[in-house]
């Protein structure tokens, strides 16, 4: 029965809009085409001159309405210079669409229909099109340039005392793997990964793996001022890495390794106070639709010092520690000096 209603609804309304048609049209009839044209030709100029300023008064109001609402200073280096980058695409477009606009407008009411004004055919010019398609081709090319720069940058080798840290995407959470004190990550296969027990596929004969801590919380620790590698894959789909205070992000492809390096520059609790929230955290975000959890694949970043961090640190166990396998080459004592640490291996059978 609703769905009649429905029907018979947008019926009605399609014959209101005939009728509706049909009476302006006998009305042009009867008042004359001549002065019915002139008078909704210069309604219309009008209306196109309040949308003009009703659309720039728009565009004001949204932007002090959002204003709060928009990401802090950047927190990376990298998002320094993309923010400079940014800031000079907008002037520039910004500048060309107020210009253009305002001439649109401005032509559409001087211009507008007059019956003594005849047209005039201008139907090519070189030059203007030489100028029109030159000027912006080399400004668009300037600007893919500096953002090409600085992508190359992103990806390029990360610094030798860079931290490394290891992060892989999941329906519907992301992984964090950091390398112990031995500095290194061990190897993984992709055939060795189980849910139970080793949910990133580590490699147990690869020894560099026995002290490596894994976050399943989807909470990644950094040092500020301190470069960072990002080591990024996915174990199931496509995801993406997105660390908008930092500006950055990068895919997590499926059998792909992926990398950026970046470096922060403040830690949580010094954006806290530059913002004035005491909640402030920043948020890993998966840029890519995944599947029907996409929504909740919300990490975050804890951005403290290096002596904040190594705390942190010492005070996780080894995923091997959590997960030890039946039959394995265990650690059995680990050392650490001038952040240098030393561990003595151990053949060990559990039953």
């Amino acid at each position: 029965m609703s769905g009649f209603l429905i029907i018979l609804i947008i019926a009605l309304v399609f014959i209101v809009i005939y009728q509706i048609a049909k009476a302006s049209e006998y009305s042009t009839i009867l008042r004359g085409e001549e002065v019915v044209n002139k008078q909704v030709n210069n309604l219309m100029v009008w209306l196109m001159i309040a949308f003009f300023f009703l659309g720039l008064w728009g565009i004001w109001e949204c932007h002090e309405a959002l204003i709060d609402k928009m990401l802090p200073t950047p927190a990376s280096e990298h998002g320094v210079d993309y923010k400079w980058q940014f800031d000079v695409t907008l002037y520039i477009t910004g500048a060309v669409f107020f210009i253009t606009h305002i001439l649109l407008f401005w032509f559409i009411y001087k211009y507008q229909y007059k019956k003594e004004r005849s047209s005039y055919f201008y139907p090519h010019n070189n030059k203007l099109e030489i100028i029109w398609t030159t000027v912006p081709a080399i400004t668009l090319a300037v600007l893919i340039a500096i953002g090409l720069r600085s992508w190359s940058h992103i990806t390029s080798e990360a610094p030798k005392d860079a931290q490394v840290v290891e992060i892989v995407g999941k329906q519907f959470n992301w992984l964090v793997r950091y390398p112990g004190y031995d500095k290194n990550l061990g190897k993984r296969d992709f055939r060795m990964i189980n849910d139970a027990d080793n949910i990133l596929g580590l490699d147990w004969k690869d020894k560099a793996n026995m002290d490596d801590v894994i976050s399943e919380s989807g909470e990644m620790h950094l040092i500020v001022n301190k470069p960072v590698k990002l080591i990024i894959n996915s174990r199931d789909v496509i995801h993406d890495v997105g660390l908008p205070h930092f500006r950055l992000k990068m895919d997590a492809v499926p059998g792909v390794v992926t990398t950026l390096w970046f470096t922060p520059l403040y830690t949580t609790e010094q954006m806290k106070k530059m913002t004035g929230k005491e909640d402030f955290v920043y948020e890993i975000a998966c840029d890519q639709m995944c599947g029907k959890g996409h929504y909740s694949m919300r990490g975050t970043v804890i951005v403290e010092t290096e002596a904040e961090y190594k705390a942190w640190l010492a005070k996780q166990k080894s995923y091997f520690t959590l997960h030890k396998p039946a039959t394995t080459t265990a650690p059995v004592a680990t050392t650490e000096s001038d952040d240098k640490a030393t561990i003595s291996m151990n053949t060990t059978t559990t039953h």
